[in-house]
Parts: C-alpha cells; structure tokens; sequence
C-alpha cells in the first residue's frame, strides 16, 4: 500500500514551517485542533514543545495516533460500564 505525503505549511510561535503528512494524519489532525478550539497552528505549536528529540512531522503522527487510541479507550471503557 502506498501512502503519499502531502506539504502542509503551519506557523509555530509565528514562524512558517513546513511539515509533510499523509491525508488521513492531517485531517485527524485538524479535527482535534478544532474539538479543542484551537487552530492546526497551535495544537502544532504545543506539540513542537513538547516532543523529544525526533522530526515534527513524526511527532504530529505520535500525537495524532495517542489521540485517536485514548478516544478509542476510553469508548471501550463506556461501553462495558453498567447503566
């Protein structure tokens, strides 16, 4: 399966950069800032300052996979609780 990277431009602290991402990481991407009200921007901005060591647009990926996987959790979760 081929997966292709797109360039996307985001400001971090007011400076461009540029990050690559595959379509389905921006998105997700996108729909987290936004359920956060923030913009891809800032949630980027966060994420850069928090990372350790490794590329940006990796640690866009590891932040966007541990998003989607506590979602997933914590509806497992609720889903087992008794009513």
């Amino acid at each position: 399966m081929k997966s292709l990277a797109t360039k996307h431009t985001v400001y971090i602290d007011g400076r461009k950069t540029g990050i690559c991402l595959e379509d389905a990481f921006w998105s997700t991407l996108q729909e987290i800032a936004q359920a956060q009200g923030a913009t891809v921007s800032q949630t980027v901005t966060e994420i850069d300052k928090s990372r350790q060591g490794g590329n940006l647009s990796s640690a866009i990926r590891l932040f966007v996979l541990d998003r989607v996987h506590s979602q997933k959790v914590r509806a497992t979760v609720a889903k087992r609780q008794p009513r």
